[in-house]
């Protein structure tokens, strides 16, 4: 992740503050949230990008004999950004282990899985699917929550429902009750 000259100032302003807490203006709080939002999309990109590179990397597997090279190369990418190797991915480099390739990462990979099993059976969790999610930043010290609270205005009184928020109707307005049909008035010979 990189961060803009922008960016590094107000993150240097966090820090300093973080460290020695102090009423911040209106715009540095401003600037904070804006650099957090900032992290939090950049978080969510990157595991979109994950989620996307496991995705091509299935479909190379299931490709294969035929998408060996790029099978290999999506493979190696994948345990670049810390991707635990599936009993699929062992099976397919056994299959391929005839090139020196696939038997360098056949190896990688039988070393990262059992790493993971390790970790998984003596209780530590593996993540292999997303990062963990980061908590929002909810208040700054010093900041906004410092200042003193102003009184509240009396709350507006419930406005009505918007159509979306409609509740559902009831089965007597969907289904109006039947009505009994009504005989043919019964014609009177004049007589």
């Amino acid at each position: 992740m990189a961060f803009s000259a922008d960016e590094l100032r107000v993150l240097r302003r966090a820090l300093a503050i973080a460290l020695h807490p102090a009423p911040l203006p209106d715009e540095d709080v401003q600037d904070c949230l804006r650099l957090a939002g900032s992290v939090d999309e950049a978080v969510g990109e990157a595991g979109r990008l994950r989620a996307f590179l496991l995705a091509d990397l299935v479909r190379y597997r299931n490709a294969l004999p035929g998408s060996l090279s790029g099978y290999l190369e999506r493979l190696q990418d994948a345990l670049a950004a810390e991707y635990d190797p599936r009993p699929e991915d062992l099976a397919a480099l056994r299959a391929l282990r005839g090139g020196p390739v696939a038997a360098a990462l056949l190896e990688r990979c039988q070393v990262l899985a059992e790493r993971s099993v390790r970790a998984r059976l003596a209780g530590r969790a593996v993540s292999a699917s997303a990062p963990a999610p980061r908590s929002r930043l909810l208040a700054l010290p010093g900041g906004r929550a410092a200042e003193p609270e102003k009184p509240k205005a009396p709350a507006a009184p419930a406005r009505p429902a918007a159509p979306s928020e409609r509740p559902a109707p009831k089965p007597s307005e969907v289904f109006p009750p039947r009505r009994r049909p009504v005989p043919p008035p019964q014609q009177r010979a004049a007589g």
